[in-house]
Parts: structure tokens; C-alpha cells; sequence
């Protein structure tokens, strides 16, 4: 079990109220932002503190790993400052009922917070809101659960069972789902040709002309080897949701598997390197993994990749690869 606290500002009551945090992938320049990219280092069962209008106002159990999720449409125009693709965890949030003020327990908290590697308070107690998301020591986390008094039994690890209601497979579901509405609006939104826009609805599930394009240069699927096309789905290397029109119909964006490895490489619980070697998360569930077809110690045998797969591979390993850095 990890400790994690979060510093919300606008957004509190849609993700605390909504059981979630959400970050963009980036910053607005285009930058990599270390306490959005430490999502996709929570685990189910970890602790997360949520903090805002300078109080600790409760905390909860993350009920899922990090996924890809389009920014929440409660936002409203507190979110058009950023991309609309991010990244989310879900959390079974419960309030304290007496929220701690770390201001007026700066003489115990002080010390601790000093020795945090990022610190998401300043030395006066106050919130430091570049820090969305970062790692809170063992020990910090239990002063905290000690301000917190009775409520902090919210936190016993019988109670986090609470927080399962909807299975962790039909909560990927419900985010896929919200991104399949999103794009569904966007082709039919577009001044396109009727000819391309049935392209694009074929090639945002791995068929038509997107397909045949990939298979002129994939012939099997790189982790079972099956290559009778019935049974393999066109899978974008740098995903539809974050590709143009035209990455989104181009042969080398692309990898021919089978269902249950298209799932394992959309995920993030797989990717490869240039040689072809496969590259597995540390966070994927090695059971579920052999059931699927890939044995970490009898991995597949590499297939090299092309120049241009290679251009969308380095994207796939650093944005979507769950165990990138």
C-alpha cells in the first residue's frame, strides 16, 4: 500500500463528489508534468488524502489503476485550459467530518513535511497547487489519520470492499465507452468526405481500410502468431483517440492481434521495443497475462519493426506504456 495526496482547487467537489482524480496527460505547452504522471503509479488499495480550501477534507481507497479517459464534461469551463485527453484513477472518497487545517499544526506536521521528497505543502501550511498528485510517506499518512481522529476507520482495509460496487472491468468499460461518444461526435462533426469519414468510423474499431492498409505490412499477431485475419483486429500503435486523421489511416500506426493482445497493447500492459522484443508492466496481473497468451518467461519471438512503426512505437512506450517514467 502506497500514500498519495492531492491538491484540488476548482475540481474538488466533481472528483471528490464523483470518486475519481483526473489530470491532463501534459501540461498546455506540450511538457511532461511529474505529479500527473505519478496516476499511473497507483495502485487498487492504495490511500489517497484529498486536500483543498486548506483543509485535508477526507480520504479513500484508489479502486482502480490508472487509464486513458476523456476530461470530465462536469468540468465544465474550469477544464478548457487543458487537453482533453487524460489520465484517471478511480477512488472511493469519504469525507472527515472535522476536515484538519495543516496550518494550525504546523509544529507536528512541519518536520514531516520537510523531509518529503515533493512536498505538497509550503512551509506556512498552505496548498502548493502545481503539485496535483504526489507519494506522501508511512508516516506522514498516519499524523494524518490521527488528525482525522475516528473518522481515519474509513481506512481500515475491511472497508475497502466498499468501494468495489462496479467491477474494476466495467468501470474500463464505462471510460471506453465515454471516449467511443466523444470520437463518435467528432467524425460526424467534420467537414469530410462521406468516403473518408466511413474510413475513419471503420478504422476507429480496427477494420476496413485502416486494416487492410496495416496488413501489407503485419501478417500475424506478434504475441499469439495467429494469422488468419478473421480472428485479428487492427490495432492503432499511437492511439485513435490521439492521432489526426491522417496518423489515423496509416499502415505503419498499426499491429494486426488478436483480441485479447489489442487489449493488452490499448491498455498500456504491453509494448514493444524497436527489435520487437515485448515489453510487459510491471502492474499487469502475470496470471491473467499467461491465460492470455504471453508467458514472461517464454516471451514471443521478436519480429523487427519498420522505420516508420518505429516513429509511432516510441509514442506508444512513453505515453501509453504503463511502466514509462
Amino acid at each position: 500500500m502506497r500514500y498519495w495526496w492531492v491538491n484540488h482547487k476548482q475540481t474538488f467537489r466533481h472528483e471528490f463528489e464523483g470518486r475519481y482524480i483526473w489530470s491532463p496527460k501534459r501540461k498546455r505547452d506540450g511538457s511532461r508534468n511529474r505529479f500527473y504522471d505519478f496516476l499511473r503509479e497507483v495502485s487498487p488499495g492504495d490511500v489517497v488524502f484529498s486536500y483543498a480550501d486548506g483543509r485535508i477534507r477526507g480520504a479513500g481507497f484508489a479502486t482502480s489503476y490508472c487509464y486513458t479517459c476523456p476530461r470530465p464534461a462536469e468540468f465544465g469551463h474550469i477544464g478548457d485550459v487543458w487537453d482533453v485527453v487524460g489520465w484517471r484513477v478511480d477512488v472511493q472518497f469519504r469525507p472527515f467530518s472535522q476536515p484538519p487545517r495543516p496550518k494550525q499544526h504546523l509544529a507536528l506536521l512541519g518536520p514531516l513535511l520537510e523531509n518529503e521528497r515533493h512536498s505538497p505543502l509550503r512551509t506556512t501550511g498552505d496548498g502548493l497547487q502545481h503539485i496535483y498528485l504526489t507519494s506522501i510517506s508511512t508516516t506522514l499518512a498516519e499524523v494524518i489519520l490521527g488528525l482525522a481522529g475516528p473518522d481515519a476507520q474509513i481506512l481500515n482495509s475491511s472497508h475497502l470492499h466498499d468501494g468495489l460496487e462496479m467491477p474494476l472491468v466495467e468501470r474500463e468499460l464505462a471510460g471506453q465507452q465515454e471516449w467511443e461518444e466523444i470520437e463518435q461526435r467528432h467524425i460526424l462533426s467534420e467537414n469530410i468526405p462521406n468516403t473518408t469519414r466511413k474510413s475513419l468510423i471503420s478504422a476507429r474499431i480496427g477494420q476496413g481500410l485502416f486494416k487492410e492498409r496495416v496488413a501489407r505490412i503485419e501478417h500475424a499477431c506478434r504475441i499469439t502468431f495467429v494469422n488468419n485475419p478473421t480472428h485479428l483486429i487492427g490495432s492503432h500503435i499511437k492511439p485513435w483517440r490521439e492521432s489526426n486523421n491522417e496518423e489515423r489511416l496509416h499502415e505503419a500506426n498499426g499491429l494486426l492481434l488478436t483480441p485479447t493482445a489489442d487489449h493488452l497493447f490499448d491498455r498500456g500492459f504491453i509494448s514493444f521495443e524497436d527489435s520487437g522484443d515485448v515489453l510487459i508492466s510491471p502492474v499487469v496481473d502475470l496470471v491473467s497475462l499467461k491465460r492470455m497468451g504471453l508467458d514472461p518467461q517464454h516471451p514471443p519471438r521478436p519480429v523487427p519493426f519498420s522505420t516508420d512503426q518505429k516513429h509511432f512505437l516510441d509514442y506508444h512506450r512513453h505515453e501509453v506504456f504503463l511502466a514509462a517514467a
